[in-house]
């Protein structure tokens, strides 16, 4: 019953044996459960027909980018789902770790250097920044899974906090030196490299490395989820917290550790970021965690708990992507993206929720 096609044959054996009424309900639920994908169909073979160029290998190609770019954050992200909790402070996470790493790595003779007496940028540097980095965003994920976990609290409200948090330090950091607020500016050469460098040609565009260390990190949490006991464990805490209590599972331990394994993602998406961007701005990472969402509620990871695939994690940011990348090319402006952005996510959440009333 793996095999796809077997699949298709049992549920047509089965649509065979329902009456008017069921098989009318049986394409009503289809259609509607399936209602993004439909329209992002139609909106992309529309856009195709406009625009020609969005379908040539360039375009596919910086496509292919942004989904290395922001998929880190929902696999991050998507933990927190799971346990039918958000994290707002994603973004702000990730500007954070970016503005640290951009300072630690700028170019030695860099005019408007912000911390002298810094060693010399090379590969063993780097790596110590990116696990600081990392660090960082993890730590930012314990303190939110412990006053989730200890203290009861709603996941909204405790990551709203931390949010505002990092954000003061964040702004705090860009006052340092004499800085006034500027962009963090002046990355050096090697950590550029390091990150965006070319990892192959695909046509006339370079495909830069970050690509390969998302494969790398999709890797990485299929085998947490599916493969390991903690994996495990947050699918029991996501579905019933009382169930898994009584099975065993700690429930305050498995709580906050989704939440540093998705600290440590918006660390390393901050580590990204920067070079992504050319430079590290105050506003690095705002409302990120915002396109993040949206990608795992697309791609089936349900506020209901216990629900979700890497699989359908990657399918959900590629979704979205294709969506911006879309809606860019078409000239929508940099409004419009928010009210559309809003009202996808409002639209995946309120199907979501569809699908367990149904099941209920």
């Amino acid at each position: 019953m793996n095999n796809p096609l077997n699949k298709i044959k049992a549920i047509g054996a089965d649509y065979k044996q329902l009456d008017s009424k069921d098989r009318r309900r049986f394409w009503t639920d289809g259609i509607l459960n399936n209602a993004l994908y439909i329209l992002m169909a139609i909106f992309v073979i529309y856009t195709a027909s406009v625009k020609p160029q969005f379908l040539t290998l360039g375009s596919f190609t910086n496509l292919i980018t942004q989904v290395a770019a922001y998929l880190p954050m929902a696999l991050g992200i998507a933990g927190t789902i799971v346990l039918t909790g958000t994290d707002l402070s994603a973004g702000r996470a990730a500007g954070l770790t970016a503005a640290i790493a951009g300072i630690m790595l700028q170019k030695v003779d860099f005019a408007n250097k912000m911390l002298s007496n810094l060693p010399e940028v090379n590969l063993g540097w780097i790596l110590v920044v990116m696990l600081m980095v990392v660090a960082i965003g993890a730590f930012i994920g314990i303190v939110n899974g412990f006053f989730v976990a200890k203290f009861s609290l709603h996941p909204f409200i405790v990551t709203l906090s931390t949010q505002l948090i990092t954000y003061g330090i964040i702004l705090w950091l860009f006052g340092l030196n004499d800085n006034n607020g500027q962009p963090i500016s002046g990355l050096s050469a090697e950590y550029k490299e390091f990150v965006g460098g070319k990892l192959f040609r695909l046509g006339n565009v370079n495909v830069p490395r970050y690509v390969l260390y998302a494969i790398i990190l999709v890797a990485v949490m299929w085998f947490v989820w599916n493969k390991t006991a903690f994996g495990k464990n947050m699918f029991a805490v996501g579905s019933n917290p009382e169930a898994a209590t009584v099975s065993g599972v700690n429930v305050f331990l498995t709580t906050v550790m989704v939440h540093t394994l998705a600290g440590a993602m918006y660390g390393y998406s901050g580590f990204v970021e920067g070079v992504r961007s050319g430079s590290v701005a105050a506003n690095t990472g705002l409302n990120a965690e915002c396109d993040a969402i949206a990608a795992c509620v697309i791609g089936g990871v349900s506020f209901v708990g216990g629900t979700g695939s890497i699989s359908g994690i990657i399918l959900g940011v590629f979704v979205l992507r294709i969506i911006f990348v879309a809606l860019t090319m078409l000239g929508v402006d940099s409004s419009s993206l928010y009210i559309i952005k809003g009202a996808i996510i409002l639209c995946a959440c309120s199907l979501d929720m569809r699908k367990y009333l149904v099941k209920k």
